[in-house]
């Protein structure tokens, strides 16, 4: 019986080793046994995961053996033993060998044309990526430019550096760097790879002739040439002030000549370029004035039309040159005269900006312009209001415009109330005031004047006086009857406002189920009258008046409720109609039951005359209830006592000597819901 008590890892001479420097990777098993017995140990090594080591000892111990460790070796180490069908493995040991090889920089080329470029190629060789690499190019007497590569699969990087102009001999390095453990470490630098460079051209030479100082006038000519290895694809060029002037391809000289002016001193740069190449010279010209700018004179600058206008044109210290003198147009200039000198009656047309130009020897130069203002009187300028009618609400602002139909702009519109001054506007042809402060008692009138440049002076308009509209206030509305109003008779309806500018426009309406316009009227008062000759039924309803008046906002009154209910007369006609069939009814009713009496004898007479009484009873009642306010009860029971009383005396002696018998009859109550 065994059993493993613990696998360790080591490593000699330290974790830390050199790069170069051998180490010793060991790997050591303790094992209990129950007795003395023979067990083979199978030692296993890995390095971050990977096998690198394997060997079968019966030992506890076993060596891995590096004879020179380089960077490549540095990592987290792991053993394993089995044995005897049982197995365990160490903890983690990481192993750094510090210090990275040597890189190694070869050049594609080790001579190279101005405009080309190196092609470098740095390997760490024995290193693991990922890797660093920079690569510098060394120039004397400048500092080294630095490229930067990150190599994340291989252990060599490739870069090409542009050969520029000035560039003769050239040095190139490279180093690199990994990152372990969160730290950088560097390599020490390459060997120094040198590489010549060639001229594909020499740098141009420009020259300016007949000198690089003339005097305007005179014909200047640049001549820019170069030297060069091989002639195709070389252009040059010549620029002054980033502008190119001329430019040849395949040649090796360029010309370029022109009559020289003040403009034309400056710095000439010649370019000379060839692929990726390029080297320039410069050349600084100075321009001698041959004669100054002239100067263009005027009499006036502002004047009437129809005055005289003289302009004259000068050239200081000197007299012999061509003149002319325009007038300035968008569309080109206008030829005035081929003279120094130009009097003119002018008018309002000859406004603008007015130049001379003189020549010598081909040079022309131009005067600075003069602006000439021609000024036709202004017209006798017109005041209104914006909004058309000379009137304003009060409570609202007043817009007033100013206009001048004839005038030269600008034009100085001033605005007065009463005699008060309260704007003044320079405008071309119209000016606009706005009063907000609109009195109802301000009779102050507005004008305005106009005046420009011209000599004669200001002009006035004439006074506008203005209508202040003054809006409607509390409306109301009243009748005579007022409330209930008999069918057929007059009634009187009154709207009256507060206060409000007239005319005042009156409108009545009658609401039932939609609103009916009923009378309309305007007047110069405050209150207006509609005499309604003769109301109906259909004239019941809801009644308001609305005012309004030029301020355009309508004042609605209380409502009013009239009610149109019958005539007296109309009552009375209802109540004969109803009542004169009843009461022939009942006397029909009454002659019937007497000749039934007379002829009825005994106790059958009794009977009858019980039961005659006892309907006649409730006839009276029910007719008394259902007929309402149109009859009496009471006067229906007199006319037929009456018309019994008649009808007992015709009958004569007899009748009156008849016994009255009399019998109980109970009367029923009114059934008040019926």
């Amino acid at each position: 019986v065994f059993t493993f008590n613990t696998v360790e890892i080591k490593v000699q001479p330290s974790v830390k080793v050199k790069n170069g420097a051998p180490m010793s990777i060991v790997c050591h098993a303790d094992i209990s046994k129950s007795t003395d017995f023979q067990l083979k140990h199978n030692f296993t090594i890995f390095k971050d995961g990977k096998l690198v080591f394997m060997t079968v000892s019966d030992k506890r111990d076993a060596q891995y053996e590096i004879s020179m460790a380089r960077s490549s070796d540095t990592g987290e180490y792991e053993c394993t033993v089995e044995a005897g069908g049982k197995t365990k493995s160490s903890n983690s040991l990481h192993v750094w060998v510090t210090g990275m090889t040597k890189p190694i920089l070869t050049a594609e080329k080790k001579e190279v044309l101005e405009g080309e470029v190196v092609k470098l190629r740095c390997e760490l060789p024995e290193e693991v990526p990922p890797l660093h690499f920079f690569f510098r190019k060394i120039k004397m007497n400048s500092t080294p430019k630095e490229k930067h590569v990150f190599e994340p699969y291989r252990n060599f990087s490739v870069v090409e550096f542009s050969v520029e102009e000035g560039d003769n001999i050239l040095q190139f390095d490279c180093f690199g760097k990994r990152n372990v453990k969160l730290e950088f470490e560097s390599s020490v630098h390459s060997n120094k790879t040198l590489v010549t460079v060639r001229e594909p051209f020499i740098k141009p030479t420009l020259n300016a002739k007949p000198s690089s100082n003339i005097t305007e006038g005179d014909r200047i000519q640049f001549e820019c040439s170069t030297v060069v290895a091989r002639m195709r694809g070389i252009e040059i060029i010549l620029q002054k002030n980033r502008t190119i002037l001329n430019s040849v391809r395949d040649e090796r000289l360029l010309k370029y000549s022109a009559v020289a002016t003040l403009e034309d001193s400056g710095e000439y740069l010649c370019k000379v370029e060839q692929g990726r190449a390029s080297k320039t010279t410069k050349l600084n010209v100075v321009v001698s004035e041959l004669f100054p700018k002239p100067i263009l004179a005027a009499s006036m600058s502002k004047l009437d039309e129809n005055k005289e206008l003289t302009l004259n044109c000068n050239i200081s210290v000197f007299r012999k040159a061509n003149f002319s003198i325009l007038r300035k147009n968008s569309n080109g200039d206008i030829w005035l005269t081929n003279s120094r000198n130009l009097t003119m009656r002018v008018n309002v047309n000859d406004t603008g900006s007015y130049i001379c130009k003189a020549e010598v020897k081909g040079i022309v130069k131009e005067s600075k312009p003069v602006r000439i203002n021609v000024y036709a009187p202004v017209s006798k300028p017109t005041l209104s209001v914006v909004s058309g009618l000379p009137e304003v609400v009060l409570g609202k602002p007043l817009r007033l415009i100013c206009h001048s139909v004839m005038g030269t702009p600008p034009i100085t519109f001033t605005f007065y109330k009463g005699n008060e001054v309260k704007k003044r506007v320079t405008n071309d042809t119209y000016a606009t005031f706005l009063d907000e402060n609109i009195r109802q008692n301000d009779k102050r009138g507005y004008k305005c004047d106009a005046r420009n440049n011209h000599s004669s002076g200001m002009k006035t308009s004439n006074i506008l006086n203005i209508t202040v509209i003054v809006p409607i206030r509390n409306a109301s509305l009243g009748s005579i009857p007022y409330g209930e109003v008999e069918d057929g008779s007059e009634t009187a309806f009154l709207c009256s406002v507060k206060e409000g500018s007239w005319p005042i426009h009156f409108r009545i309406f009658r609401k039932t189920d939609h609103e009916v316009l009923v009378f309309e009227k305007s007047e110069n008062a405050n209150s207006i009258v509609w005499h309604k000759k003769t109301m109906n039924r259909q004239d019941t309803g809801t009644y308001y008046c609305m005012a309004s008046n030029k301020a355009n906002v309508d004042v609605k009154s209380h409502p009013i409720t009239i009610s149109v209910i019958l005539a007296a007369w109309q009552k009375g006609v209802i109540a004969a109609f109803v009542l004169i069939p009843i009461a022939g009814a009942v006397t029909l009713t009454l002659w019937w039951f007497l000749c039934k009496k007379k002829k009825a004898k005994g106790p059958s007479m009794e009977m009858s005359g019980s039961a005659l009484a006892t309907n006649l009873t409730s006839e009276k009642l029910t007719r008394q209830h259902n007929d309402g306010d149109y009859y009496s009860g009471s006067g229906y029971i007199e006319d037929s006592e009456n018309h019994m009383k008649s009808t007992d005396e015709s009958k004569g002696p007899d009748l009156e000597s008849a016994e009255v018998e009399y019998t109980e009859v109970e009367v029923s109550t009114l059934d008040p819901h019926r």
